[in-house]
C-alpha cells in the first residue's frame, strides 16, 4: 500500500466519526509523526510505497481513531503557535482560536517589547501551558507564570516549557481562592466556559476523551471562572494593566456587562477566524 491508498482507507474506515476534510487533517498529522513528511512533502511523494514497520503504525493509529480517540491524544503531541507541545487527556488539546489569542497578546505587548520593557504575564488555567510558552517564547525577557488546579495539567505545561526551552513559573491552585502578593502586568485565560447544556452541541470524541473540568460550568453560573479571575486581576493588576480572555461565543454581551460592572474600562470584543465573538481584551479600572 502506498500513501495515497493509505489516505483512502483512512477516510473509508473514519467516514462515520469525520467527513473527508477532518480525515485529511488527522492523515497528515499521522503521516508527519510516523513518515516525517510535511504535507507539501506528501503531495509529491504519495506514491511512495510503505515500510513494514510504518504499516504497523498507521494500523495502530486507525484502530485508536476508530474508538473516538483524537489523534493529538494518540500520537501525544500537536503544534501550536508554531512550537511542539506534549498533550494528554489531563490537558484540553490547543485550538487555532486560541492561537488568535496568543496573537492579540503579543500584538498588545509589542510596543512594551520592542522598547526593551519588561512585563509580568500571568496565565490563568493554563492546561497544556501552549498561551504561557508560546508568549514567553516569543517575549524572553518578560516574566511569565502559569497557574492550574489540576497537577496532571502542571506536570505537561513543565513538559513543554522545558520542551521548548522556556522559564515559566507554575503555579498549582484553584484561582478562587488563590491569594497572592504578586502584581502583574497583563493577565490572559482561557477558562472553562461551555454550559453543559451545550453539550449536544459538541463532537462525540471531544466530550468522550478530553478533561470535562477544564471544558464545562454549571448552567447557572456560566460565567463562575470569569467573575473569580476579574476579581483577582481588579486586585491583582498593575495600575492600567490588560486582561485577555477566550470567550464562549454565546456569552459575549454577559461577559462585558459583568467587566463593566467591575470597572474594568476600553473593553473590546473581538472575533475569530469564523466571524465569531471569541475574545476580551480590557484594562483595569478604578472601582466605583
Amino acid at each position: 500500500m502506498n500513501l495515497r491508498q493509505l489516505l483512502q482507507h483512512f477516510t473509508l474506515q473514519l467516514r462515520d466519526i469525520y467527513d473527508a476534510e477532518e480525515v485529511a487533517s488527522i492523515f497528515y498529522l499521522a503521516t508527519g509523526h510516523v513518515s516525517g513528511l510535511s504535507r507539501a512533502e506528501l503531495s509529491l511523494r504519495n506514491d511512495r510505497e510503505l515500510t513494514g514497520v510504518e504499516a504497523d503504525r498507521y494500523t495502530a493509529i486507525l484502530k485508536a481513531l476508530e474508538s473516538g480517540r483524537p489523534i493529538q491524544y494518540i500520537l501525544g503531541e500537536t503544534e501550536f503557535y508554531g512550537l511542539p507541545f506534549k498533550v494528554n487527556p489531563a490537558v484540553l488539546i490547543p485550538r487555532p482560536e486560541t492561537e488568535e489569542l496568543v496573537e492579540w497578546v503579543l500584538e498588545s505587548c509589542a510596543l512594551t517589547a520592542a522598547s526593551g520593557g519588561k512585563m509580568r504575564i500571568l496565565d490563568i488555567g493554563t492546561g497544556s501551558g501552549c498561551i504561557a510558552v508560546s508568549l514567553k517564547k516569543n517575549l524572553p525577557d518578560f516574566e511569565v507564570f502559569a497557574l492550574d488546579v489540576s497537577e496532571a495539567a502542571i506536570e505537561i505545561a513543565t513538559a513543554n516549557a522545558i520542551l521548548n526551552e522556556v522559564d515559566i513559573r507554575f503555579i498549582k491552585a484553584d484561582i478562587r481562592k488563590y491569594v497572592s502578593k504578586q502584581k502583574f502586568d497583563l493577565i490572559v485565560s482561557n477558562p472553562p466556559y461551555i454550559t453543559l447544556k451545550e453539550q449536544a452541541e459538541m463532537h462525540e470524541n471531544v466530550l468522550a476523551h478530553e478533561p470535562h473540568l477544564a471544558l464545562f460550568v454549571a448552567d447557572e453560573k456560566p460565567l463562575e471562572f470569569y467573575e473569580a479571575i476579574a476579581d483577582f486581576a481588579q486586585v491583582h493588576l498593575s495600575g492600567m494593566g490588560l486582561l485577555f480572555f477566550e470567550i464562549n461565543a454565546n456569552s459575549g454581551k454577559e461577559t462585558v456587562d459583568m467587566l463593566t460592572a467591575k470597572s474594568f474600562i476600553n473593553i473590546e470584543v473581538k472575533k475569530d477566524m469564523q466571524g465569531k465573538d471569541r475574545m476580551i481584551r480590557c484594562r483595569k479600572g478604578q472601582p466605583v
